[in-house]
C-alpha cells in the first residue's frame, strides 16, 4: 500500500450506482452475540452536478441492563467531503443527539439537540466518521492507504492508520483473506486504538471491526 490522499482523483465507485446495505453480528469476546448492526451507503441524483453520498451505520445490542441504540448518518460530495452528519445515541441511561453542518471555506456548526452550538475550524475537505469509512475504502482500492487527518465525530479527532498485514479471519462459515490496519485516533479527552479489517475484494468491503474495552475486546463482523 502507498501512502497518499488522492483527493484529485475521479469519483470513486463505493458505494455503486445501486448502493449497498452490509450486516454485522457484535459478539462478546467469548463469540455470544450482543445484537447487530448495518451499514448502507448509496448516492443520489447520479452523474448530475447535484450528486452526493449518504451513509447510515444504525447499531442495536444490548447487555443486561445497559442497551445500546446508535443512529448515525452522513452525506458528502463524490469527493468524500462532509456536508452534514447526524449523531444519535442511547448508552444506557446516557443519550446524545447532535448534526454538525460543514462549508466548504473550512468551517462547520455543531449543534446539540436542546443545547448549544460549537463553531469548528476545519479543512476545506473535513470528514465525518462515516465519510471517512467510505474514503478509506476508496483509497484501499486504488493501492493507497490514507495519511493521518483529523475526522469529525461530532468532537474532531487525529486518526491515523497503519498497515499490519493480511490475515485470515472468519466471516461466516467461511475463513477468508482480509487486510488489517491499527487505527489510533487522539481527541482532546480520548485516545482509542482498534483494529479495522477490509476484505481483498474490489469495494474493500469492511469485514470487522475489534475495539477493546475493561471487559474485553468486542467485535463487530460482517455477516454472509
Amino acid at each position: 500500500l502507498a501512502a497518499g490522499q488522492g483527493r484529485s482523483a475521479p469519483p470513486a465507485s463505493i458505494p455503486g450506482p445501486s448502493g449497498e446495505t452490509q450486516r454485522y453480528s457484535i459478539n462478546w469476546p467469548s463469540g455470544l452475540s450482543l445484537g447487530e448492526a448495518e451499514i448502507v451507503g448509496s448516492r443520489s441524483n447520479s452523474n448530475s452536478p447535484s450528486e452526493h453520498l449518504n451513509f447510515r451505520l444504525t447499531v442495536d445490542a444490548s447487555i443486561p441492563g445497559f442497551q445500546v441504540s446508535d443512529n448515525f448518518r452522513s452525506e458528502a460530495s463524490p469527493a468524500f467531503c462532509s456536508d452534514e452528519f447526524e449523531k444519535k445515541i442511547l448508552h444506557g441511561r446516557r443519550q446524545a443527539d447532535e448534526k454538525t453542518k460543514f462549508s466548504s471555506d473550512g468551517t462547520a456548526k455543531r449543534e446539540t439537540k436542546g443545547g448549544g452550538h460549537t463553531d469548528l475550524s476545519t479543512p476545506s475537505c473535513a470528514k465525518d466518521a462515516l465519510t471517512y469509512l467510505f474514503f478509506v475504502r476508496r483509497e484501499l482500492s486504488e493501492g493507497r492507504l490514507p495519511q493521518e487527518e483529523t475526522v469529525y465525530f461530532g468532537a474532531p479527532y487525529k486518526v491515523r492508520l497503519e498497515f499490519s498485514g493480511t490475515q485470515q479471519i472468519q466471516v461466516g462459515d467461511k475463513n477468508v483473506p482480509a487486510d488489517k490496519l491499527v487505527a489510533t485516533a487522539r481527541g482532546e479527552s480520548a485516545n482509542i486504538q482498534f483494529e479495522v479489517y477490509f476484505l481483498k475484494d474490489a469495494a474493500r468491503t469492511l469485514a470487522m471491526v475489534k475495539v477493546p474495552f475493561p471487559m474485553g475486546t468486542f467485535a463487530m463482523t460482517l455477516e454472509k
